[in-house]
């Protein structure tokens, strides 16, 4: 499982910040978050083919968030991409990907499904849910959270010891069921421990409110917007963004592991004072930059 940033920047970027994009690689899957103006370029310098997108997340409709999302569409669809790509937004996404389609000439060759997404989970398979949290921004806004499964893992000396090798038994058992062999019964827990899943939660571009808590909670990986500093927090309430301050407050009271600051105005020529600002009541707490790694 690895994040990979590829843009960092609030509404105007900068010479080193792309507006916003996070993209997650977790086995088969390529989760983009966001698509901000010059994405596919940004692939490009990551070093990530664009096919690897498997599904696109889009927390609202603000330019800065989406106006990478035609590009990348129409370059897909003259690719021999596999599949069918999947696109997740707030209420009215459909609409206005239809208005992409009169305002853009497409060849529309790529396959995709768009859905409009309620607040709950919205995504669910044997490895992971996707959930989404309503939040605060003026127009509809949603928050979104990776939520990887509890895996259990086979120790193989333990099943060595009982006769067992690889094969189907340890998939039956690896998925939780017994197993009869050589007429005794085994149980996954005779042979296997239980590894907690990882949690990432992805907050931007909202006022603080009970959501955001909702979806840094036990999180890995909190990664959250701090457009601002704490000093100017009455223009970040006036434009419904969080400082960094309130950023460690969520993800120090919300049992976070790892704060991942991001989405920061372009008037800061480095972080150093939104880092401290953060560090005051968080101390793991770091701020993203374009093409930063993140391995979990």
């Amino acid at each position: 499982m690895e994040l990979t940033f590829l843009g960092t920047s609030s509404m105007v970027p900068t010479k080193d910040r792309n507006h916003a994009g996070i993209f997650l690689a977790y086995k088969n899957e390529g989760i983009l978050f966001d698509a901000g103006e010059g994405m596919q370029r940004q692939f490009k310098t990551a070093g990530i083919p664009l096919p690897k997108i498997t599904r696109i997340l889009i927390t609202h409709w603000h330019g800065d968030h989406v106006l990478g999302l035609p590009g990348i569409m129409q370059t897909l669809s003259a690719t021999s991409y596999e599949g069918t790509l999947k696109i997740y937004g707030p209420k009215g996404t459909k609409k206005r990907i239809d208005a992409l389609f009169e305002a853009f000439v497409f060849d529309r060759k790529l396959e995709f499904e768009i859905f409009e997404v309620n607040e709950g989970i919205f995504f669910e398979n044997r490895d992971f849910y996707l959930e989404a949290f309503g939040m605060e921004h003026g127009i509809e806004t949603l928050a979104f959270k990776f939520v990887e499964k509890d895996i259990r893992k086979i120790d193989m000396k333990k099943a060595k010891k009982l006769g067992l090798s690889e094969g189907p038994l340890i998939g039956k058992l690896q998925d939780g069921n017994s197993v009869e062999f050589k007429g005794n019964k085994i149980n996954p827990d005779d042979v296997s421990d239980i590894a907690p899943g990882k949690k990432i939660a992805y907050v931007t571009d909202t006022n603080v409110c009970n959501n955001c808590y909702k979806a840094a909670q036990d999180c890995d990986v909190f990664i959250c917007e701090s457009t601002y500093a704490s000093k100017l927090s009455g223009k970040s309430e006036e434009h419904n963004h969080m400082t960094a301050k309130q950023a460690a407050h969520i993800a120090n009271n919300s049992n976070v592991k790892k704060l991942v600051l991001t989405h920061f105005s372009a008037r800061y020529k480095n972080t150093d004072e939104v880092l401290q600002d953060a560090k005051d009541l968080f101390d793991n707490v770091i701020c993203a930059r374009d093409f930063m790694k993140i391995k979990l």
